[in-house]
């Protein structure tokens, strides 16, 4: 399989290992100094680059009709419009806030831990906490918003926000340190005790080995899809 990376920080170098590591060729390694020249020869692209790059990369793959793995966040008041794009171009195009295997199935607990509390809200309140590394340019995480949005298709909760939260809000309190990969945290508080669901990530490869199997699985299909469809979560 013949791969664009589109983003060559170190998430693609990451990326760049495991894919050569599978069997596969890197055609284009693209940053903000380089052009699309190449992308033309790759069955697929990874898009792992940074928000105000996201929409061109995907537009530009999809245009050419290549299919496109998508992990930037930061970007998603576009996302209706790359789905839209995707389907006039009869393309393939994943979304991912979190490619990690663990981290997929945590939205899953997650999910269902809230439909299980949403007839004790007026016992537990529900609270976040994301970490990450300094130089993530986004904040709350990508993968903590998606944490809010399975609370709150599940719950009464509304919204969430990153300021102190009224009683339909879930607040998230979003940390940088350096050299931490990712750890999230859902918390459920009551006068009497406390219960918490965590992922904590110990390095990149977990994220970098997800995108590579979305690339292997996105070939040949056409729509739009998420890593529950790569992993068969549905």
């Amino acid at each position: 399989m013949k791969i664009a990376l589109l983003g060559y920080g170190k998430m693609g170098k990451v990326i760049e290992s495991i894919a050569l590591e599978r069997g596969h060729e890197i055609v284009l390694k693209k940053d903000d100094t380089t052009t699309f020249d190449g992308l033309e020869k790759a069955d697929v692209a990874i898009d792992f680059s940074v928000p105000t790059a996201a929409v061109t990369n995907i537009t530009t793959c999809l245009n050419q009709g290549i299919p496109v793995v998508s992990g930037t966040t930061g970007w998603l008041d576009h996302y209706e419009d790359m789905v839209k794009l995707c389907q006039e171009k009869k393309g393939a195009f994943l979304y991912g806030s979190n490619f990690s295997l663990g981290v997929n199935l945590f939205f899953e607990l997650n999910a269902y831990l809230a439909k299980m509390m949403a007839k004790f809200s007026n016992v537990y309140k529900v609270s976040m906490e994301e970490i990450h590394h300094t130089q993530k340019l986004d904040s709350p995480s990508g993968t903590a918003i998606s944490l809010a949005k399975g609370i709150i298709e599940n719950s009464a909760y509304q919204s969430w926000t990153e300021e102190k939260a009224n009683d339909n809000q879930i607040h998230i309190d979003a940390k940088r340190i350096e050299n931490v990969p990712g750890t999230h945290s859902v918390y459920y508080n009551s006068e009497v005790d406390f219960i918490e669901i965590k992922h904590v990530a110990h390095n990149r490869e977990g994220f970098a080995l997800g995108a590579v199997l979305a690339a292997e699985w996105i070939i040949g299909k056409n729509g739009v899809f998420s890593m529950k469809d790569v992993l068969d979560l549905k």
